[in-house]
């Protein structure tokens, strides 16, 4: 059995440099990779790419390497939350690529499988159509969209084992499954680590085959975005 523990996050960022490609799963604040967050701002690298479906907000996630201004370029469906990207994205001092969720939730899958590119509705006849090929099928008109091409993914689950399995729960299956083994090398965090032969092979959402490096995380924070509450005259 291959055996892809390894002893923390410092380990597991091994090779991030500057100028690279990240993949970063979640959705919203939910099931993101904090730990390998923090260690990216730890590391100072800069003028990465970000491939994720959020921005963070602006002390947690993603906004902490945006106030260090770590980050060259953001590809994003889901950008609203976070002040500090607002102002270096109409300021001009970031990047940004704004892309279907769906959409991005598919280029990730494609580069996964290997596929370099596919048609796809979303996004024709708009500002994310320009310059990309369109072809007619079956009288309906579809976009050419690119797999991505990234350096890292960095993905958070609930428990995986030494080998590399992985299982996420709830929200956190959105886009952390589909960027595991999306890029040269795919960072697991997780908030349980066992042994390899100890988790129901009917429970596994990503075999370890996706998985490079897998970790126990430190400590997560599980931040709510929007925290709402019924008031008690409403209970």
């Amino acid at each position: 059995m291959i055996n892809k523990k390894v002893a923390n996050v410092q380990d597991a960022l091994h090779g991030v440099k500057d100028g690279m490609t990240f993949m970063l799963g979640g959705f919203g604040l939910c099931g993101i990779p904090e730990n390998a967050i923090k260690e990216l701002v730890q590391l100072g690298v800069k003028n990465i790419t970000c491939i994720s479906n959020n921005a963070g907000v602006d002390d947690f996630g993603l906004g902490l390497l945006l106030q260090k201004k770590q980050i060259k370029k953001m590809i994003s469906s889901y950008v609203g939350e976070n002040d500090e990207f607002e102002r270096q994205m109409l300021s001009g001092e970031l990047d940004v690529e704004l892309t279907p969720q769906g959409t991005l939730a598919e280029k990730c899958r494609a580069a996964q499988a290997g596929f370099p590119a596919f048609y796809t509705p979303a996004g024709f006849g708009t500002e994310v159509a320009e310059d990309k090929e369109t072809r007619e099928f079956n009288g309906k008109m579809y976009v050419l969209e690119h797999a991505y091409k990234a350096d890292f993914s960095f993905v958070k689950a609930w428990k995986g084992d030494e080998a590399g399995n992985l299982i996420f729960k709830g929200t956190a299956r959105n886009f952390n499954p589909c960027m595991c083994g999306a890029a040269t090398i795919t960072v697991a965090e997780v908030e349980e680590l066992v042994p390899a032969g100890q988790l129901d092979p009917n429970e596994i959402h990503v075999p370890g085959i996706f998985v490079q490096r897998i970790f126990q995380g430190e400590k997560f924070e599980k931040r709510i975005e929007q925290l709402t509450v019924r008031t008690k005259n409403n209970a």
